[in-house]
């Protein structure tokens, strides 16, 4: 029985790849019934990516990826070229809040199912567009990707090290971010139609919203007219800040050795002083070179080389809590290994979740990253094989009966 504040809700959802998918789980982790339309003659991308169990190639139900960022769903497995998928879909949508696509703008009107067409099915629907660019404007026909998102937003530009090139951000981080967004808008408009009685149509750029995350690289041009430059791990007003290398891992990985590092974030001098003392080089904090940020900041290339020969003597958890006994911001620079079976906090927050999947098994997986006292979320079930509760959805949401199920089937339409 589904629990959560959207509890009751149902979510008629479009999406795929990652920034929609990313968006309806949000939903699914608050307790909405969310239900993902796809078909095995296009099966989402995300389905056949790495990685699958055993290091093996994924199948079309074994991705991580995919199942990952769909537990909690029901899979509805509709395949519009044949009679009937589509007014399935239609009366889906009648007995749905809300509509959830992240196609490129003027998709889903050539599929029948624009704002217009769907208010007619049902007035007080709410539907959101996570496209790209936004329905509007002489980018709007564009098509997507999130890695183009993250130089178009300018987080490229502000990535890299000193005197280098504008660098990626290591992965398509407007995706995620975009999905975040759009959740938080369909809880507005749930909210709105709650208190007014009327849907909406949310027109969500992919873009803006990526642009949305970087406030201090713009106004530091809209106000200054400067262009903030790449710093590496560092930050203009504190030092030492950035990652040290420490001891590597004392077990290899598939044959290879792991490197490990420490994140330290010194705020002001007074950390700095315990910091020094916590290295064994309390004098540091009175030498002229590095006793205020500002000579620190002058001569923080002689500081890092101070910090890393310390740390690299250390493992980064040894080296992470001498400085976090001082009073100073330090923590293992995390890797999945790391996160997965040695954070405590995690671990007493039984932040990962345990279930068993059809096809693989038991898997670890990230579970949801809040608790509320008064509305509980748990994650439901783990994500769905393609078209695993078509049936269940047809009857029991839909009301259809074995016959005209059938007559689906046979036509093709349920594929």
């Amino acid at each position: 029985m589904a629990q959560g504040p959207l509890s009751g809700i149902r979510i008629a959802d479009f999406t795929w790849v990652w920034a929609g998918p990313y968006c309806t789980l949000q939903l699914a982790h608050l307790g909405a019934d969310v239900i993902r339309i796809e078909s095995a003659t296009r099966p989402c991308v995300t389905r056949m990516l790495p990685p699958g169990p055993g290091g093996k190639n994924a199948g079309i139900n074994s991705s991580g990826y995919y199942n990952q960022y769909n537990q909690g769903k029901r899979s509805l497995a509709l395949n519009f070229s044949k009679p009937g998928a589509l007014e399935i879909a239609r009366r889906l949508v009648a007995v749905s809040d809300v509509v959830v696509n992240n196609f490129a703008h003027g998709v889903m009107d050539r599929l029948g199912f624009g704002y217009e067409q769907l208010k007619a099915i049902k007035p007080d629907i709410i539907m959101i567009s996570l496209s790209g660019y936004g329905d509007t404007g002489p980018y709007s026909d564009y098509v997507a990707y999130g890695p183009a998102q993250v130089p178009l937003s300018g987080l490229s530009a502000l990535t890299g090290y000193r005197g280098g090139p504008p660098m990626h951000a290591g992965f398509s981080y407007a995706d995620p971010n975009a999905g975040v967004h759009g959740a938080f808008a369909i809880l507005t408009a749930l909210y709105h139609r709650d208190t007014a009685g009327v849907g909406q149509y949310i027109d969500m750029s992919q873009w803006e919203c990526a642009m949305a995350v970087l406030p201090e690289g713009l106004l530091e041009y809209t106000m200054n007219g400067r262009e903030p430059e790449r710093i590496g791990n560092r930050d203009p007003l504190m030092a030492p800040h950035g990652i040290f290398r420490c001891l590597d891992r004392p077990e290899k990985v598939l044959g290879f050795t792991v490197d490990q590092f420490v994140a330290i974030a010194a705020a002001d001098d007074a950390e700095w002083k315990r910091m020094a003392a916590a290295i064994g080089a309390p004098e540091l904090a009175d030498d002229p070179k590095f006793a205020t940020l500002a000579a620190r900041k002058a001569n923080e290339d002689e500081l890092e080389s101070i910090v890393e020969a310390w740390s690299v003597a250390r493992s980064a958890p040894q080296a992470a809590q001498l400085l976090q006994d001082a009073g100073v911001a330090a923590y293992v620079v995390a890797d999945n290994k790391y996160l997965s079976e040695e954070d405590e906090h995690l671990m007493r927050r039984d932040y990962f979740v345990n279930l068993p999947h059809p096809e693989v098994g038991v898997k670890q997986h990230c579970g949801i990253p809040w608790k509320m006292s008064a509305t509980p979320c748990a994650v439901q079930s783990p994500g769905p094989l393609l078209g695993q509760h078509t049936d269940e959805v047809l009857s029991e949401v839909l009301g259809l009966s074995e016959s005209e199920i059938a007559t689906l089937r046979d036509a093709g339409a349920l594929e």
